[in-house]
């Protein structure tokens, strides 16, 4: 039985927007059904800058210094939302749950399932789960990605092997006191 079919895809759909925002709303769109999202969206005239300001909103929660903080801004996104849960059968998924009223906007739609699809991660997983890369956290480093963490021991520091190779080398290197990245021969 899953009771969380919010969670997981609509954090790492907002984690996807964050981390490379879309330059209009087709790749929205585009991204939004990549994600699983199959509904259609009432067309809205400032849709792409809406979106983005959910989005906005979002990092601020990645980012909130503190559990309680984090909450507080997110239960101020889920009211915001002002949307309440329906059950719905549309395109032939069968009957399913809703966080959105009918004929909502895309950002609308979005502001909706990311808060209550995040509120649901964080507590079903662990409040901690949502951060950014660890590789950033080094000087010099340009990784600011955001990282849901969705592993099953609650460990995961980066966004991509990429970064998580770079930070092992730095490490591996201030062991062996070495700062060259190849052997003279």
């Amino acid at each position: 039985m899953q009771l969380n079919p919010y969670g997981e895809y609509a954090v790492l759909l907002a984690a996807s927007l964050a981390n490379d925002f879309p330059s209009d709303r087709m790749g929205i769109l585009a991204r939004v059904r990549e994600f699983g999202m199959t509904m259609d969206f009432t067309p809205g005239q400032q849709d792409h800058l809406l979106v983005r300001r959910v989005i906005e909103g979002w990092v601020a929660v990645v980012d909130a210094p503190s559990r309680e903080e984090r909450a507080a801004l997110l239960n101020a996104q889920m009211a915001a939302a002002a949307a309440y849960p329906r059950l719905t059968d549309h395109n032939g998924e069968g009957w399913h749950l809703h966080y959105r009223d009918e004929n909502q906007t895309l950002a609308h739609v979005l502001r909706a399932v990311i808060s209550v699809g995040t509120a649901l991660h964080l507590t079903t997983r662990g409040m901690t789960r949502l951060g950014r890369c660890a590789a950033g956290t080094t000087p010099g480093d340009p990784c600011s990605a955001v990282v849901v963490d969705v592993t099953r021991n609650g460990r995961q520091q980066y966004c991509s092997v990429r970064c998580a190779n770079r930070a092992a080398v730095r490490r591996h290197r201030a062991r062996s006191g070495s700062t060259s990245s190849g052997r003279a021969g």
